[in-house]
């Protein structure tokens, strides 16, 4: 964090004397990489050490969905979510009323403040939108939990440049973030990775990306207000900034990699050999609703009326079924 953030961080892009990371520094505005990296490679080496959950996948090695969530919750959730974002991305300016002109100009911090609030929203909408359809083209059905990652994807994708794109740009980081949490969930299924919230794909993947399209779409005039007193700096590389802001962001994706592995790699491997991160197989199998708490959160239903329906006609079937070798006219037909 101090590195990014600080005014004398090695790789802050508000460094008094310069950065010493390519004389540009990391745009890590709110934290895709700081925040969501870090917090989602953490959460990677976690579900990797543990293993994945009872039954997650069955003996051909097939997906199988585990219940117990409610797509309720995780829609007032996300919308809780989104609301905060809004503090989180605009609320970090800190301040609203410094101009960026003389006394009295049109032009100031509270622009900016906007024009984060709307690209932090439109990211977010883009890859709402992108999950929604890519998965009903993946998986045959409409899935409201998986929008809802999708969301929350790309507004970690967007947190790294809110304060530095422009709106249209916006659109894009929230359209490749949802593809890369629909692949990312895709290679983690292949390798039988349980992550039962897609911590590592979501928060990880999406805020990897979030850090690289900064670097190729931070506009000049936005980046100079956002960091004042370093005329000249280096911008986006698609905006006509060169390669040294893209270097940079490059180098910091490998360095949150690094430090959160190295911290929290170990610290997860030592409370899994404590058995100290996970509880017990019974209470797994059972449930902690029930174990931990006196009861089911939900009701849960084995089979649907149609299926039951099914069966009981199958079990009628069953009781009034002929064999045809015993029947005198299956008999005659066979003679035939």
């Amino acid at each position: 964090m101090c590195r990014y953030w600080s005014p004398d961080g090695w790789a802050g892009a508000g460094r008094a004397s310069g950065s010493l990371l390519f004389k540009s520094g990391v745009i890590d505005f709110a934290g895709s990489g700081v925040v969501h990296m870090v917090g989602g490679i953490a959460g990677f080496w976690g579900a990797l050490i543990e293993g994945p959950r009872i039954g997650r996948f069955d003996h051909a090695g097939r997906t199988v969905a585990l219940r117990g969530h409610s797509a309720s919750l995780v829609v007032l959730g996300s919308f809780l979510l989104w609301f905060g974002w809004f503090g989180f991305n605009p609320g970090s300016f800190i301040t609203i009323f410094k101009s960026y002109g003389p006394s009295g100009s049109i032009n100031g911090q509270w622009s900016a403040v906007g024009r984060t609030a709307v690209t932090t929203t439109l990211a977010g909408c883009a890859a709402a939108l992108t999950t929604l359809f890519g998965k009903r083209l993946q998986h045959g059905h409409w899935s409201v939990v998986d929008v809802c990652n999708g969301l929350l994807g790309g507004f970690a994708a967007i947190t790294s440049g809110c304060a530095v794109v422009d709106p249209w740009a916006a659109i894009i980081c929230g359209f490749v973030s949802a593809w890369v949490l629909i692949g990312l969930n895709k290679l983690a299924t292949k390798f039988k990775y349980d992550d039962p919230l897609e911590a590592a794909q979501l928060h990880a993947g999406c805020g990897a990306w979030g850090v690289l399209f900064t670097a190729l779409f931070a506009r000049k005039k936005y980046v100079e207000e956002t960091y004042p007193g370093h005329p000249g700096r280096p911008y986006g590389l698609f905006m006509g900034g060169g390669g040294r802001l893209l270097g940079a962001h490059i180098v910091a994706i490998l360095v949150n990699i690094g430090w959160a592995s190295c911290t929290m790699g170990p610290l997860f491997y030592v409370l899994h050999k404590f058995n100290l991160l996970r509880i017990s197989s019974e209470d797994e199998l059972q449930g902690m609703d029930l174990t931990r708490h006196g009861g089911f959160a939900y009701v849960y239903h084995d089979e649907e009326p149609a299926q039951q329906q099914l069966a009981t006609f199958r079990l009628k079937s069953a009781a009034a079924r002929v064999d045809p070798a015993a029947s005198p006219e299956a008999g005659n037909r066979n003679d035939v």
